[in-house]
């Protein structure tokens, strides 16, 4: 008989989720904790790269919208 060479390792991956979950709120408190005081400045910073994404966000959905109906008027 074989044996399953991946039976035992399931609750690897199991534990890295939990494991990534908590990494992933552990820096969710971290960086709200430090826009929040405004530690060195970096609230304000954070805020401008917000700002500058949200604009960048908006031209790239314009381009693709563009490009869409673009793509649907060849059909």
């Amino acid at each position: 008989m074989k044996q399953n060479v991946f039976k035992g390792k399931n609750h690897k991956k199991f534990m890295n989720k939990f494991i990534s979950i908590l990494f992933g709120l552990i820096l969710l408190v971290v960086g709200v904790f430090v826009w929040g005081n405004n530690w060195a400045g970096f609230g304000d910073a954070a805020l401008a790269f917000l700002q500058g994404g949200i604009v960048w966000l908006v031209l790239l959905i314009g381009l693709m919208l563009v490009i869409l109906g673009i793509s649907d008027l060849k059909d």
